[in-house]
């Protein structure tokens, strides 16, 4: 009776759609036949225990954690519908904790299909083809994101000391290290630059202006698309490329953290989840 109440209530006062309301019948149908074999009772009468242990048996089938959430959210729709009514006197779903949804592995590109890129594709040996070629190397070799790429001037490169100074998000800087290789491929570029350009700016167009997002992006997304089956080939995915082959090869996950520029170090240990070796 107080189930078919609460639905009347969702459809004519809340005005939820056919859908949703058919969704929230289906947990309460579900809860209410579980409490009548277990306990015995109708959900009107449940404590929080026995919704508790309605929810491990959910955790149990397994049903997964967004689910469940949505499970939760219908009953504590239909508890705080009886309190309002005067049908219930406490809340029992007050003690209820939904199970954190688990987020979704970063996208990596595979140590060989990257060696393929670096091996197998040539390049065309002018500007565009040197500056297409280190786009996607300091991507890689530095996880650095794309706008901070954009914004890297010439004036940021050490070659000395064999690294570049990156403005990352909200303005703080970090100093990232580049390989030896990297550093060469990086003076001869700037070579070419001088005759293309007379911008600030290290990364420039065919007009010598300074590169744009989509510019970046279609240029990635051409070059992975050689080499890899990945739904997705952006520049962040070699960012993911970059942490998760670091900590493959021993990195510590300190030092990855410094290098990427996160604030905490629970955005790092994501990458973990990647690295099997």
């Amino acid at each position: 009776m107080e189930v078919r109440n609460f639905l009347n209530y969702l459809q004519k006062e809340k005005r939820y759609s056919h859908h949703t309301i058919t969704a929230y019948k289906k947990d309460l149908d579900q809860l209410n036949a579980f409490l009548e074999q277990e306990f015995e009772i109708s959900c009107k009468n449940a404590n929080s225990q026995m919704l508790r242990s309605w929810l491990v048996t959910l955790v149990e089938i397994p049903l997964q954690s967004k689910s469940i959430n949505r499970k939760i959210s219908s009953i504590k729709s239909f508890y705080n519908y009886l309190l309002r009514e005067g049908d219930i006197e406490s809340l029992p779903t007050s003690k209820l904790i939904s199970p954190k949804l688990q987020k979704p592995l970063p996208v990596f590109v595979n140590s060989t299909e990257m060696e393929n890129l670096e091996e197998l594709f040539s390049f065309e040996d002018d500007f565009s083809g040197l500056r297409d070629r280190l786009i996607l190397e300091v991507l890689y070799s530095t996880g650095m994101r794309l706008s901070e790429l954009i914004g890297i001037k010439d004036s940021d490169i050490n070659f000395y000391e064999g690294s570049l100074k990156v403005l990352g998000k909200r303005n703080k800087e970090r100093i990232v290290p580049l390989h030896q290789a990297l550093v060469d491929q990086l003076k001869d570029y700037l070579t070419l630059k001088k005759e293309q350009s007379k911008s600030s700016f290290l990364f420039v167009t065919n007009h010598g202006e300074k590169l744009y997002p989509k510019f970046v992006y279609r240029k990635v997304n051409y070059y992975l698309s050689q080499v890899t089956t990945a739904q997705k080939k952006s520049p962040h995915i070699l960012r993911h490329t970059f942490a998760t082959h670091m900590l493959n090869n021993g990195a510590d996950l300190n030092t990855i953290k410094e290098i990427l520029g996160h604030a905490n170090l629970s955005a790092t240990e994501v990458y973990t989840h990647n690295s099997i070796e």
